[in-house]
């Protein structure tokens, strides 16, 4: 039996992947780097941050901005990894790192078929997990199911959270029935109780992953996104969503917490509605980074946050460029857990 920790305990570093596919941000990659140096600065004053980079060129490139936008001290925090990558999205492709039963760190590697397919080649982020088990000398199990971490949410006390529009999707495991779905997520995460939401949101491609719609900020209490204007095709989906976790229970039996989380504004692109929600923020050891879209919104989900992290800093990161690639900041970072 191994336990998924949650976000919130204690990290060694996070794990990103150095953006380099333009056909992710078509006519707008130019942008992206520096939402990365962002996101690699607020991180960097919290723990490790290691990099994924394809070869020397992408090193010496990410280099080159990272220089120019961080201080030397946190410089010192960033770790290079040649680990090539098809993509930049590590919540999906990368580890997704347990502790067996004497509270020693594995690396689990589930298959990644590029969210059902969708976006050819990938081979090379479905290796990444041997590589970081390689690179950090962990023990490396492998489930033999197709799973991304952005589908999955954990309190780290065996509760998950997901939904049924991705990991019941025929495009990922259409030989598993939900119950041996649960008993993979059981054997290899700890889920001893796994709550299943329906649906995602509107303009995400990954069939409704559960980290643009609830999330776990304590082992008792789950943010839900919620749409307040009743036209917005947004507002049944998240309306259910939360009208549910609001009657689920916790491993223990006791109800959960919910949070509403306000959606931002429609961010539209090339007549694109893009998945844009607050709900995918990335807690780190002293920080919470939180997307924002230039809208009122903004000020009231990080009011909302920084309540729920009285003690953690929590900052705004400007992803109206990022999400144009389909994902911001959860998306785009894999806790390391301390080894301790």
């Amino acid at each position: 039996m191994f336990k998924m920790p949650a976000e919130w305990e204690l990290h060694e570093g996070t794990g990103l992947a150095w953006p380099h596919n333009e056909d992710h941000w078509p006519g707008n990659f130019s942008p992206i780097p520096h939402v990365y140096a962002a996101i690699i600065r607020a991180l960097a004053a919290s723990e490790k941050v290691f990099v994924c980079v394809n070869d020397e060129a992408m090193e010496e490139a990410a280099r080159k901005v990272l220089q120019t936008e961080i201080s030397s001290p946190l410089l010192e925090q960033v770790f290079y990894l040649r680990i090539p990558t098809d993509a930049s999205w590590s919540r999906d492709h990368g580890p997704i790192f347990v502790r067996d039963q004497d509270g020693n760190l594995v690396v689990t590697d589930w298959i990644f078929n590029s969210w059902g397919g969708k976006y050819p080649p990938w081979d090379q982020d479905d290796a990444v997990p041997q590589h970081i088990a390689r690179i950090f000398q962990l023990p490396l199990v492998q489930p033999g199911m197709v799973l991304e971490g952005g589908s999955i949410d954990v309190n780290g006390k065996g509760t998950l959270l997901t939904t049924e529009q991705c990991l019941l999707n025929q495009n990922r495991n259409p030989h598993l029935s939900r119950g041996q779905i649960e008993d993979s997520l059981r054997r290899y995460l700890g889920a001893t109780n796994v709550l299943w939401l329906k649906e995602g949101i509107i303009g995400d491609d990954t069939d409704g992953h559960i980290d643009d719609i609830a999330r776990f900020v304590n082992s008792s209490i789950v943010v839900c996104a919620v749409e307040e204007n009743e036209a917005d095709e947004n507002y049944q989906i998240l309306k259910w969503n939360y009208e549910d976790l609001k009657t689920m229970r916790d491993q223990d039996g006791s109800p959960l917490k919910v949070v509403p989380l306000p959606m931002p504004d429609p961010v539209v692109y090339e007549g694109n509605r893009l998945p844009a929600s607050y709900a995918n923020f990335y807690i780190a050891n002293r920080a919470v980074i939180v997307p924002t879209f230039r809208c009122r919104q903004d000020k009231t989900a990080l009011t909302i946050l920084r309540e729920l992290f009285p003690t953690r800093e929590v900052i705004g990161i400007d992803c109206v460029d990022l999400v144009w690639g389909l994902g911001t900041l959860h998306c785009s970072t894999q806790q390391h857990p301390s080894r301790i």
